[in-house]
Order: structure tokens, then sequence, then C-alpha cells
């Protein structure tokens, strides 16, 4: 029997509630503020269901004993990223409208990338110091590509 983090188990429950009640906020028309996405340069309570879902894979790839093996991380990432695009077909299954980039599928990929490279630098005397890099890198990155390259509206 596999003990497991219950602190985790509950933030997962809690984010799933809040996922499920974002998600269905009424009829449209009446909708509390934080139950909607903020505009572009602001956030509300419900902008953070995605981070905590994968705050929550980045803990739990650090607890797993199965994300030992490639296999059983590339397995993983494929059933999330499967699963994930299986719903977004789901019920009509109409291929012209299928959205590819859905929450679930980006999941995986973040899984499948952050699983690789927790994989990579076990074992390493400097594995804090390499994921810290890697995590300062990511982030400028990111600011260059925000703050450098215009999008196609030109803004």
């Amino acid at each position: 029997m596999t003990r497991r983090l219950v602190s985790l188990d509950v933030f997962r429950g809690v984010t799933m509630a809040a996922m499920v009640i974002v998600n269905n906020p009424g009829d449209g028309t009446h909708v509390y503020w934080p139950l909607e996405h903020a505009t572009w340069d602001g956030w509300t309570p419900t902008d953070l269901i995605f981070p905590f879902f994968l705050f929550i894979v980045g803990v739990a790839i650090t607890l797993s004993r199965k994300s030992a093996a490639w296999s059983a991380i590339l397995r993983r990432g494929a059933l999330i990223v499967g699963i994930g695009w299986i719903l977004a077909l789901f019920p009509h299954f109409d291929l012209a409208h299928w959205r590819l980039p859905g929450v679930l599928p980006r999941i995986g990929v973040c899984y499948l990338a952050a699983a690789a490279l927790y994989k990579l630098s076990a074992g390493r005397r400097s594995q804090a110091g390499l994921l810290t890099a890697t995590a300062v890198a990511l982030c400028g990155a990111y600011w260059f590509w925000m703050t450098h390259v215009p999008t196609p509206a030109g803004l």
C-alpha cells in the first residue's frame, strides 16, 4: 500500500471543485466576477485553476516512484494528451472544429517536459541549481518573447 500526500489530494479536490464551478457558473448572463476570466491585464480566481493543476502535477512528479522510468513518463504524458483530445471531440467527433491545444493536452505537454527535466537532473549534486537555472532561463525567454516579438495584430 502506497502512502499518499493528503494535503496534495485535498488541494487537488478543491481545485477540481473550483473547476466545476468555474465551468458551470450559471446561465451566462448573471455570473459573479470571480467566476469569469479577467481581461488581458488582470486576473480573477478563475485564472488560478490552470496554474493550480500545473502545480499539482509538478509536486506529484517528485513524489511518484513510477516517474522513474522513461516508459511511465511517456505513457502518462500520452494518456493525458490523448484523453484531452478525445474529450475535445466528444460528443460529436467533428474533426473540422477539433481544438488541439486544450487544457488537458497542455497539462500533458507540461508534464512531459517537467518529468523529463526532473529525471535528467535526478541524482546530480546540483539538481536544485539546475532546476532553478532552467526556471530562470524559461522566465527570461518568456519575458523576451513577450516584450520583443510582435503579435499578429501588431501590438
